[in-house]
Parts: structure tokens; sequence; C-alpha cells
């Protein structure tokens, strides 16, 4: 809104152009680059990446990736219908092999990927298709499945930075990727020494408040389970307690950021799941919703939440891709239906911005 007395007039013409443009889908500034110089430069500044980026960050804006050999596709979300619109396909612009990319971890339109043949790491924006191997010679930026966790997030001085867990043999070892200077560092992190066995499952990390956060979970009925907890600007871990879920199954905990609060879909059990939602107050977790189990609906071992969407539902999907839909606002014993929805294995949900994977 305009101060009393000052008209569109006495604006200057940079200032309009970046109200309107930081408001516009990413693919359009992209186009407006190539209006003039002056834009081309307004456009490729830091503030404006960061304030599009942030007035782009709404659940409406969320695209689904799916990733199916050589090429990959965006889909678009229709929130009525809880499906999928028509597609377009984005070709990798990366050299790989078929079947090859597995996506690790994600922020604000950057995606961090794994090259299954390499062990490599990328950080890749499929939007502007722009993209920045991460390995180097010294052998930082190599990734082992099911050994390794990748966290991305953004610190205080708004530098997008990749936080990689690596185990080794017993040895625990962890490196920070800063896109700002383009190299890796160590950071001391002393856990206990089950954590680091194979029998230990990490989850990639998840960005919430200035922290990264990772669930640990044992692989055995009645494990230890907990969260690692990274600050992300004084760089120090901490061990937070898992929700109070019963242990008399498998136990795994779904992180999800909803507006910048930290939620968990604990599920616990064997071939019919329980799943509660809660959120973290504090170091504390705080029960939102109880699904009790349905008989009629079997869950697989293992559950992943996609995303959530304006109207307050959520979305699980097994590992079989069966896909099933919570609504929030409904009675517990209401919370799960089927719906008609296709999903590759890999795949990721994600909203379109500008952000570049290197400066």
């Amino acid at each position: 809104m305009l101060n009393e007395g000052i008209t569109m007039a006495d604006l200057p013409v940079h200032t309009i152009v970046f109200e309107i443009l930081t408001r516009v889908p990413a693919k359009d500034v992209g186009r407006s680059k190539s209006v003039c110089k002056q834009w081309y430069v307004l456009l490729s500044t830091q503030d404006f990446v960061r304030i599009h980026c942030s007035r782009l960050l709404v659940s409406s804006n969320q695209r689904v990736l799916l990733i199916d050999d050589l090429t990959c596709s965006v889909h678009p979300i229709i929130f009525q219908s809880n499906d999928y619109g028509p597609s377009s396909i984005v070709t990798f612009p990366f050299h790989h092999h078929n079947n090859d990319v597995s996506i690790l971890s994600l922020l604000n339109g950057l995606l961090c990927v794994c090259l299954n043949h390499t062990y490599e790491l990328l950080l890749w924006n499929p939007t502007t298709t722009a993209f920045k191997h991460l390995s180097t010679p010294d052998s930082h930026g190599f990734y082992i499945n099911n050994l390794d966790a990748i966290g991305l997030y953004v610190d205080a001085d708004d530098d997008y930075k990749v936080l990689h867990i690596k185990r080794r043999s017993g040895v625990l070892g962890v490196y920070v990727y800063s896109r700002e200077v383009d190299s890796w560092r160590y950071i001391p992190f002393i856990t206990r020494q089950e954590y680091l066995s194979p029998h230990f499952n990490w989850s990639a990390g998840t960005f919430c408040g200035g922290t990264l956060y990772f669930t640990v979970c044992e692989c055995r009925v009645g494990g230890t389970n907990l969260v690692i907890c990274f600050d992300v600007n004084s760089e120090q871990f901490k061990e937070i307690s898992f929700p109070p879920v019963p242990s008399t199954g498998m136990v795994q905990g779904v992180l999800v950021n909803v507006k910048n609060e930290l939620h968990m879909f604990a599920s616990t059990g064997m071939f019919e799941m329980t799943i509660d939602l809660w959120t973290l107050q504090g170091d504390y977790w705080i029960k939102v919703l109880s699904c009790p189990p349905i008989p009629p609906i079997s869950l697989s071992l293992w559950c992943d939440i996609t995303h959530y969407v304006t109207n307050g539902n959520w979305f699980l999907i097994t590992k079989l891709g069966n896909l099933f839909t919570i609504e929030m606002d409904m009675k517990p014993f209401e919370c799960f239906y089927p719906v008609t929805w296709f999903r590759g294995f890999k795949g990721a949900v994600f909203v379109e911005t500008i952000v570049s994977p290197s400066i």
C-alpha cells in the first residue's frame, strides 16, 4: 500500500518492476531476464531471488516431480480432486545412466540428488535446469545409500548448504558444503557408537526454524529411536527424544515442515500401522491427532508423507505405492481412505523457484 500523497508515478521504475516480478512464476522470471540488460541485472540479484522465493513458498504452488529412466516429469496438483494436472517433461541436464538419479533432500526449489552409478552428489534446480557437481578429488561429495544422511538448508547469511553425515566402518564423519565458498569442511560431532551401526536407519534432514532434524531408528522391534538436531547457525548437535509411541512393533518417524513448525507422523506396528501426528514444541512432542488402525486398509511396514495441501489434508504413501489421505478435520475413525493417484518410486514435491545451485 502506498503512503498518503505518494502515487505510482513517484516510485522508481526498478521498484515497480521488482514488486511485480517477485510475484510471477519462476519460468516467467527467466523469460523476463531477456527483456533488457537492466532487468537481467535486477532479476539476478540475491535480494530478488530471496524475496521471489519467499513469495512463492505456498502449498498451492507445489509441483510433483517424478523420475522415470532418462527423463522426469513435473505435474501441477489439482487440489479439488487430489490428482495431477497435465505434465511437462524435464530432460536431465547432466550425464547419467538409466534409473540412476535419487533425490536425497530438497529446499526452496533446489534438489540434492545422487547419481547411483558414481555415488556423486549434485545440486539441481529442475525449473531452471541449472546444476552443480559437489564431488571433489579428495573424496568429498560421494553418497553411500543406507549409510549416509543428507540435509539441505540455508543459514542466517542466506548461504545454501548441504550437511553430509557419513558412516564408514563404525567411524562418523560430518561435512558441510557451502554454496557461497564452493567447498566442503569438517564439523565435529560425537554421538553414541551404536548409532553408527547399519542397524540404525538415519532419515534425510528436515529443515525447520533454523535447525536440521534427523530421525534415527533402530531396525528391530523395541529398538532405540531418537531425533538428532543440528543448529545450522551455531553448528552444534543435540539429541531429543522420540514421541512416546508404543514399541510393540517397528517404529518410524516421518518429519514434515508445515509453515515453519515441525511435525512428525510416528508410525508403529507390523501389518497394521497405527499412525499419530505430533508437533514439536521446544524439545517436547505434543500429540495432535491419533489415527487408530482400520482393518480393511493394510498399510505397508514403512510409510512416507508426501505433502500437505491448503485445505488441511495430508497424503501418505506406502512403499508399495498405495496412497491414502488424512483429513485433519474429520473424526479419527474416518481418517484414512484410498484416493486415485499415481506416483513413481522416485519423486519429490517441490516449489518452482529461480534459486541457483551455484553463485
